[in-house]
């Protein structure tokens, strides 16, 4: 079973010292051309030596002049396992770190990460923090989920069951097989009134994650997906192909 997820905004501070990024290195080496042209654009643009054209295409305040800057070095800076770098809420949730030796290992085969920047990493793919959502439109290059569309698209052909846990920003970027995925979301139910909650949406997808992983599931078909979830606890309906929807009622 291959695993997308999406990045976090929040990321570790790259190590004091080590290598910097090698983008030949990288899963899917097809990308390289790729992940170079936006590297270089959004370099680029954060070196100008005004940086609220910067923030501005990034999205970014006034008080995030050091994301500028940290763009600006992406060359230089040393890098750090992808799977250290990304610390929002899902990932403190699926807490990779904490993971035993097996589960550790099906992750860093299984997983893959989708980024607005490198495109797909896998978690020991060795990368600098960065800021550079899928939103953005870069000069030179334009939107980033339509750029990388072509070459993920050539490059990524999964054999396996897909789960599909990214937002729909970072979808756009590459659609999984039909026949061979499934999309989750995760809805609280208050009262029988189901909602989507954000932050809780990124924790479950995290927590449910790491059971898969420390289970060693590798179910092949959506319908086997859902029943290794209800095996582990979660409540899970299915309304549509391709889809599983996760119940909660509690935060």
């Amino acid at each position: 079973m291959l695993i997308l997820l999406p990045p976090s905004e929040g990321k570790a501070a790259p190590p004091r010292r080590g290598r910097p990024v090698d983008t030949g290195r990288l899963t899917v080496p097809a990308l390289t051309p790729v992940r170079e042209k936006i590297l270089d654009a959004l370099s680029d643009l954060c070196a100008d030596t005004d940086p609220a054209r910067a923030r501005a295409v990034l999205g970014l305040g006034p008080t995030q002049d050091d994301d500028v800057r940290r763009n600006a070095a992406l060359r230089t800076t040393p890098a750090l396992a992808a799977a250290d770098l990304y610390t929002g809420v899902l990932y403190d949730a699926l807490g990779l770190t904490s993971l035993d030796a097996p589960a550790r290992r099906l992750a860093n085969r299984s997983v893959l990460v989708f980024s607005g920047l490198w495109g797909v990493l896998r978690l020991t793919d060795r990368v600098p923090p960065y800021r550079c959502a899928v939103g953005t439109t870069l000069p030179g290059v334009g939107g980033l989920a339509a750029f990388w569309r072509p070459a993920l698209t050539e490059a990524l052909t999964p054999s396996g069951l897909v789960l599909d846990l990214r937002s729909g920003a970072y979808a756009a970027m590459w659609q999984p097989p039909p026949a061979r995925s499934v999309a989750v979301r995760v809805l609280q139910d208050r009262d029988g009134r189901r909602t989507v909650v954000s932050h809780f949406n990124k924790a479950t997808k995290g927590r449910m994650v790491r059971d898969l992983l420390s289970a060693g599931a590798n179910p092949r078909t959506p319908s086997a997906l859902a029943g290794v979830l209800g095996d582990l606890g979660y409540t899970v309906e299915q309304p549509a192909p391709g889809r599983l929807d996760v119940v909660v009622t509690s935060l």
